[in-house]
């Protein structure tokens, strides 16, 4: 089987979906590997280390493309990329595909197969192929880092001749993957960190990381595959009384809170913005969605009543070499529980395939 690795087309993206590590482990699975040219250039992988691996290189996406069984990419298929497809052949990326209909319809008409990669089930077995789980990571990494450069102050208490520093107060909204490495990382950095989520059972994973979880008593929430698929008004007017006090207090808040399939939710409104002390910062992690403040703008700092709104669409593009590298492993061992003997299972049977396979045209390969 061929397959195709496919240089990033959107804007401002730096990853790629496919590092030279990999590329042993897909020939072992029966794969020969094509890369179009500098694919990995911006993550610093340069063609001659795919050669080295064992890939060749293709001069452009659609040399690339040319005779492949998959083609694998980061992000969806570019419309001239939708238009050199074959039937038959498969592709793979995220495709966000809940808010992309018209693109899986596209997919359907060319008579390919899709897999999704964002829509890996969260489930125990399918960790080390989960794409948003490895990305999520690095992204409350950075959201820390980029929070700290924007910030007037240090993190730590720092005691010198001249006087005490205090620490850094950060609030984190959401306590998922990634606003559980931002926990991690600021309280390595040395702030005083609390940390508020729908979900009543973050609390002891916030806890176990030395933050304090705001919590709000309230059954009105409902959760599907990781995610709050449902949140009342009244518990949001409960959780938004519950955090004004801290967000009063923080010098850094980093919000993260997604809702699959959705728009972002707003947790922070204008008002609320307005309580925040000078000179402190927002992140929003969750820009990209819709963002979870009422003044973000994607890849913008916004600067209102002495606040600062750093929206940020793709932090995993700011770390390509890392990002890289995990997503690359996601793919591969992907991959390895999909091809058996040099070919697609196709085990509909199977959680995780029939999960990601969001555009199904088997019949065409017959």
């Amino acid at each position: 089987m061929k397959l195709a690795v496919l240089k990033e087309t959107d804007s401002g993206e730096t990853r790629v979906a496919v590092v030279p590590k990999s590329i042993k482990k897909l020939k072992d699975l029966g794969f020969d590997v094509v890369v179009q040219a500098s694919a990995g250039s911006a993550a610093a992988f340069t063609d001659d280390d795919y050669t080295n691996a064992g890939a060749t290189i293709a001069t452009d996406n659609l040399a690339a493309m040319q005779g492949a069984d998959l083609i694998v990419k980061v992000n969806p298929p570019s419309d001239q990329e939708v238009g050199a497809l074959q039937k038959g052949q498969i592709w793979m990326s995220q495709l966000f595909h809940r808010l992309n209909e018209p693109l899986v319809k596209a997919l359907q008409d060319k008579g390919v197969s899709a897999f999704s990669l964002d829509a890996m089930p969260r489930i125990s077995r399918a960790q080390s192929m989960d794409v948003l789980s490895s990305q999520s990571n690095l992204s409350g990494y950075k959201s820390v880092i980029t929070g700290a450069d924007n910030l007037g102050k240090i993190f730590p208490m720092l005691m010198t001749a001249a006087g005490t520093v205090t620490p850094a107060k950060v609030l984190i909204f959401g306590v998922g993957v990634a606003g559980l490495q931002a926990i991690a990382t600021a309280k390595r950095l040395g702030a005083i960190v609390e940390a508020t989520d729908v979900r009543p059972e973050c609390k002891e994973q916030t806890e176990s990381l030395g933050a304090k979880f705001i919590s709000v008593e309230d059954d009105g929430v409902k959760t599907e595959g990781g995610y709050a698929k449902e949140v009342t008004d009244e518990y949001l007017a409960k959780q938004k009384e519950a955090v004004n006090k801290s967000l009063a207090q923080a010098d850094l808040v980093i919000t993260t809170a997604l809702v699959q399939g959705a728009k972002a939710p707003v947790l922070i409104s204008e008002e609320q913005i307005e309580l925040m002390k000078n000179g402190s910062v927002i992140v929003d992690m969750a820009v990209a969605k819709g963002g979870n403040t009422a003044l973000s703008k994607s890849d913008q700092t916004v600067h209102h009543n002495g606040v600062k709104i750093v929206g940020v669409s793709n932090f995993p593009a700011q770390i390509p070499t890392n990002s890289s590298e995990l997503l690359s492993r996601n793919i591969d061992t992907f991959l390895g529980h999909l091809v058996e003997d040099g070919a697609f299972k196709w085990d509909m049977e199977d959680e995780i395939t029939s999960g990601t396979l969001i555009v199904n045209n088997q019949s065409a390969t017959a």
